[in-house]
């Protein structure tokens, strides 16, 4: 068995390299750029109008709903529960820790581009779903089977295997370590890892075993919670650092452009680790061009297409643009990108660390600890639903395998909190970068039905702008 699982962990570590390797960062960066030339780069040229019927239409009206099917802020709500997570806390520390200051130039680099690419997998997804029993359901596996024809519907059943074995590991086993850590630490350690992954998995069984409209409704509150609490830090770390802030912005420009060599290394090496750094740590991120997100956004009330794709937009800003941007500024002013990470437990005791050493006592420490709860809380509840409907997808939709699926999600909560899957994870994280390639090969055959429908939307008389 010892030698099995050795094999096992050799082949997963060379797929590893591969799904978040130098040629599937430069597709998904190349996706983006070619998306964001055919549709006229509306994440430029559109942002007001955008930002203006995203977040500015929050209150209105149409984000009222008693139906079967979410709302517009519900579907994103969802979608970014799974989007923002550890990743923009623990993920970006080590980018810097790794590539220096610099990636955090190049994780805003694959956030540009992402905006668009993100914006037109929704687009997809919304244009290919179906209605069963009254209940929208969509995502890349749908988009690819209607939109290029039954001959691809291979490629639909590898995306959706992908992306359902990946709901266990990323979505569920990641986030609960993280959330039992956290318990155990605020609680000094009152609450173990195996109560606390009990705690977890009731609140978890609540949330998924109410379907959909539960999961929407849940995230609706508790994204806006989560990320209003993470940024008030960061605003407060900025105002305490304000004097230093210019130069912390010209540390990241100029380690981005760093021709030095690094550990003996050839010249130029280190521009290139920071550029890896910061596109594998932003996708991994806002998760543009992964195919998650999209599978949220279908679940949405909205009709038109290219209406609730600009959430993406939003989504990707907002995720990468600004939380990612607030943990790289904190550990750039706090001045740790200088000191070995070898000498912290993990990223997110360093993160916690950066934020400790500007705010006054431990409280930076405490706010670490509450939003990598909520955050991993957040994910889970989202690739849940992830899940569902990929395992819904392969099975047409069997209500005893869908029931099946929720409580073996819930149980492997457990799982993750006692530290028990740390291989499902690594294995997991594979699979997650590997979900992408099918979902990008249908990103750019029909790149056509994007530009049409932005067309149509955007730059025709049908709305006024």
């Amino acid at each position: 068995m010892e030698k099995f699982l050795e094999i096992v962990t050799l082949v997963n570590g060379k797929l590893n390299a591969f799904a978040w390797g130098p040629i599937m960062l430069a597709l998904l960066i190349g996706t983006g750029v070619y998306l964001t030339i055919r549709t006229r780069c509306i994440q430029v040229t559109k942002f007001g109008y955008i930002m203006k019927n995203t977040v500015g239409s929050l209150f209105s009206k149409k984000n009222k709903t008693d139906g079967k099917n979410l709302t517009a802020f519900q579907a994103v709500s969802t979608a970014m529960a799974g989007t923002v997570g550890t990743g923009n806390i623990a993920g970006v520390t080590g980018a810097i820790f790794v590539g220096g200051p610099g990636a955090v130039f190049w994780m805003w680099v694959s956030a540009f581009f992402g905006m668009c690419t993100k914006y037109a997998e929704i687009t997809l997804s919304m244009k290919y779903r179906e209605k069963v029993d009254g209940v929208y359901k969509g995502g890349p596996m749908y988009a690819i089977e209607k939109g290029l024809g039954k001959n691809w519907k291979w490629l639909a059943v590898i995306f959706a295997i992908l992306g359902g074995l990946t709901s266990f590991g990323i979505g569920n086993i990641a986030q609960s370590s993280e959330i039992a850590g956290a318990l155990s630490s605020l609680s000094g350690g009152h609450i173990s890892l195996l109560a606390g992954g009990v705690i977890l998995a009731i609140v978890v069984a609540f949330v998924v075993l109410g379907g959909v409209k539960r999961v929407g409704q849940v995230t609706s509150y508790m994204v806006p919670f989560m990320s209003i609490f993470y940024v008030l830090a960061g605003i407060a770390v900025v105002v305490l650092k304000i004097t230093e802030v210019p130069a912390a912005f010209v540390t990241i420009f100029k380690s981005a452009f760093s021709f030095e060599a690094v550990g003996g290394g050839v010249m130029g090496y280190a521009i290139m680790v920071a550029m890896r750094q910061g596109f594998a740590r932003g996708v991994f991120s806002n998760e543009a061009g992964m195919g998650s997100a999209p599978i949220a956004h279908a679940a949405s009330e909205t009709e038109e297409p290219a209406e609730q794709a600009m959430w993406g937009v939003f989504e990707v800003f907002f995720d990468t643009i600004v939380i990612c941007t607030i943990t790289a500024l904190t550990v750039v002013l706090s001045g740790l990108h200088t000191t070995d990470l070898s000498g912290y437990a993990s990223k997110g005791a360093a993160a916690v660390a950066a934020f400790n050493s500007i705010l006054p006592g431990t409280i930076g420490g405490t706010i670490i600890q509450i939003s990598l709860i909520f955050f991993a809380l957040s994910t889970i509840l989202s690739w849940s639903y992830y899940g569902e409907r990929c395992w819904g997808y392969l099975t047409n939709n069997n209500k005893v395998f869908d029931l099946c699926y929720k409580v073996i999600f819930v149980l492997i909560c457990v799982v993750g909190a006692t530290g028990s899957g740390t291989l499902m994870w690594d294995i997991s994280d594979t699979l997650n970068g590997l979900m992408a390639l099918p979902n990008l090969v249908s990103l750019l055959l029909l790149s056509g039905v994007v530009t049409k429908i932005t067309k149509d939307y955007f730059y025709s008389d049908k709305i006024k702008k």
